[in-house]
């Protein structure tokens, strides 16, 4: 199938920036009115740009994605504090960072499937070293220090193949999986609250996941006509 059709979506974006309630949007404006996305999109990227991306990183990026970058914009307005930018730097072609990292360097490696995603994070938990089984603080400390190395290469394993996409807060962070048999899928991070990794459900593809959003948020601004 074809990549989708972005027709329109621009535009919807553009007026929820001048809405009454726009700054009810969560992500959209920060406390002070400082931070967040504003509903601003930076400006579509061209073919050229997107292949040369591509290239560089060795990936097929998403169709529905892809087409995104095309007809809609690089980033910018989007679920939660925003998506982040694909944008040319000193160093080539690069995502911006909103804390979730995306490793760049792994992106041609295929994401892992859920199973083997659910297996891993099961048995490095049961691996995670407890202060009563050691003879002294010192060794726990060792023990527990190399868990945590450990912890690091995992983390880089499962982020294979995947653009982190949007931060949703509490350091919580949605991923598109770019690599590997889970490709187009939108993943939720909640590690940091002692969550899982794991695939979206009813809008487990970007479109779906983007345009959820454009739908609701134009539902939040309608509540104050």
């Amino acid at each position: 199938m074809g990549a989708m059709t972005w027709r329109g979506v621009r535009e919807r974006v553009e007026i929820l920036a001048r809405a009454d309630k726009a700054r009810e949007v969560f992500g959209a404006w920060g406390k002070s009115g400082g931070a967040g996305h504003h509903f601003r999109l930076a400006d579509p990227l061209s073919e050229a740009s997107v292949a040369e991306a591509e290239a560089q990183w060795g990936v097929s990026l998403p169709e529905e994605y892809r087409a995104f970058l095309l007809e809609v914009g690089a980033g910018g307005a989007g679920p939660f504090y925003g998506l982040t930018t694909l944008s040319r730097t000193d160093a080539g072609w690069l995502w911006s960072d909103p804390g979730g990292g995306t490793v760049h360097e792994r992106l041609r490696f295929p994401f892992p499937d859920v199973e083997e995603t659910v297996r891993a994070q099961d048995e490095h938990e049961r691996k995670e070293p407890v202060a009563s089984h050691f003879e002294d603080e010192a060794a726990f400390d060792a023990a527990y220090r190399a868990w945590l190395e450990e912890d690091e290469k995992l983390s880089d394993w499962f982020l294979s193949g995947a653009v982190c996409l949007s931060h949703e807060g509490c350091g919580y962070f949605h991923w598109l999986v770019v690599s590997g048999p889970q490709r187009g899928q939108v993943w939720l991070d909640e590690r940091p609250g002692d969550g899982r990794f794991s695939p979206l459900g009813q809008v487990g593809l970007f479109a779906d996941w983007y345009l959820d959003w454009v739908e609701k948020t134009e539902a939040v601004v309608r509540r104050g006509r």
